[in-house]
Order: C-alpha cells, then structure tokens, then sequence
C-alpha cells in the first residue's frame, strides 16, 4: 500500500521479478557547481517497462533524464553523488553520443526537431550512430512511418510547418532510428490536444509491447501517465515523495487530491490546497 510518506526503496514486485535495464542510486545533480537541483534519486525501471516520473514544473524530472542520458555537461551541470546504471554498467562519465550508442535516448521536451529539414531528413539524422548499412536504415524508417503513418503522408514537408502533433511524432521517429533500448521521454503530451496525447501514448504503449522498447516517462500529465505506465515516481522540489505501483498511485487519496484534482470530496481546484499542507502531507 502506498503511503503518503515517501517509500521504502526496498524491492517490489515491479522491480524484483524483472530485470532492471536502468538503476539511478540516490544521486545528487549540482549547476554552476553551486545550484543543488536533485537531492538522493533512485529509481529503476525494468527491461521492458514503462515508468513514469511524475511532478510539477519544476520538480526536477528533466535534470533526472538529462542526468541519465548525460545532458547535463552541455548546461553545466554534473551528477556529484551516487550513481546511474544503464544494462548493469555505470555510465555517467559517459558522453550522451556514447549513451545513445549503448541504446538510451532522449526525447527533449518541446520535440526540438530540425526545423528547416524535412520530416524524413529528421528522421534519418536520429540514426548517424549506426553503421549496420543503408539496408537495415531504410527498414528501419519504413518501421517509424508504419507506427506513424501521419509522418509518411508528410515525409516530405518541413517540419518547421508540420503541427506539434506530427513534431512529437516525428521527435519520437527520430529517437527510434538510433534502435534503442530505452528511450527518455521527456513530457510528451505538452502543448498537444487531448486526442494527441492519448494518439501518441497508444503508440508508445504499442512501441513497448511489439518493440520491447523500455521508457521513462516525464510527465505533469499524472491522469493519462498512470494510465499507459505500470509504475511511478513523484518527485517534488528536487526529490522523490512518493513510488510506487501505478493502479495503486491512481487510487492513492494524497495523489487523487494533488495531482489529479480529485479528492474526498470531489474535484478540487489546486488554488484551493495550500503548498505547506501539500510538503507536511508528503513528507510527514
């Protein structure tokens, strides 16, 4: 049962039965060698699943994937504690090139495609790391335009005129044809129509089940997140408050009320819920 203070960190049965393909060890991320942003993260995600990190804007959820898929070099920024391990192996002295090769990729918030490129061309670039040979490439492209067929109507246009449903899509695309293992997504569903995001969250679910394709999900979408995931975590102000599995999160009365606007007496308005009550119930 999850409780409204933070977790033990102790195996579950989401991590327990299943092997890990990612295990972040209560890490700590420093800016400017000045700015503590993480405080002792841990998380893991299982070959295979889906997991999502779940919070507010702000709470550290993009410094916890640029820290996994080694960002955060680029922004000044570095992990001083603890350590992350992708497939059993350390790799934050890795660089991000280097990650992507073993087969960890981000999907940037904000999709950040190659504007004056065509879709396709964004697509080709996402696989300058390979070198198994046109052929497999060009499979591999007919793979993402069957998963979207949206991109394949618009393969030629440039993405810069294409909508932030085809962006996600083709950000998406593009993470594919680097064949990860693990992909890093990075609030999905920002900025797109409802029936976008349940679009693009029915393809990473399918992605998951036909590829075996692991994600972590930033999200401030808690509702449709906890849907697609079979996990979570909630981070607050830096930290992670609360994990657990995701049917039981969705149940949770602390998550109903603060992040899905639901609580024991029906819908409520965050403006209504005063942030120190929100710490005292989350960290007593």
């Amino acid at each position: 049962m999850v409780s409204t203070s933070r977790l033990q960190t102790e195996p579950s049965e989401n991590n327990s039965l299943v092997e890990s393909i990612l295990s972040v060890n209560n890490i700590e991320v420093i800016y400017d060698h000045v700015v503590l942003v993480l405080k002792g993260v841990s998380l893991t995600v299982p070959k295979g699943g889906i997991v999502a990190l779940l919070g507010a804007n702000g709470a550290g959820k993009t410094t916890t994937l640029k820290a996994i898929s080694n960002l955060l070099a680029a922004e000044r920024g570095d992990v001083t504690k603890g350590t992350i391990e992708f497939k059993g192996k350390q790799v934050q002295a890795l660089s991000a090139n280097e990650q992507v090769k073993r087969g960890c990729i981000q999907v940037m918030e904000g999709r950040h495609c190659f504007g004056h490129l065509s879709i396709e061309d964004n697509l080709l670039s996402g696989a300058f790391t390979r070198k198994d040979g046109q052929g497999a490439i060009k499979r591999d492209l007919e793979m993402v335009y069957d998963y979207f067929p949206r991109l394949r109507e618009r393969r030629r246009s440039q993405a810069g005129y294409t909508s932030g449903g085809e962006q996600q899509m083709c950000a998406v695309g593009r993470a594919l044809m680097s064949r990860p293992e693990m992909i890093l997504l990075d609030e999905p569903s920002m900025g797109l129509a409802p029936q976008l995001v349940e679009e693009i969250f029915e393809i990473v679910k399918k992605l998951n089940e036909q590829q075996g394709v692991s994600f972590l999900l930033a999200e401030q979408n808690t509702n449709v997140a906890l849907r697609y995931a079979t996990y979570g975590y909630i981070m607050e102000a830096g930290r992670i408050v609360m994990d657990g599995p995701a049917e039981v999160l969705r149940e949770n009365e602390d998550v109903k009320e603060f992040y899905l606007g639901v609580g024991g007496e029906g819908r409520k308005s965050f403006k209504d819920v005063k942030h120190y009550k929100r710490r005292k119930r989350w960290l007593a």
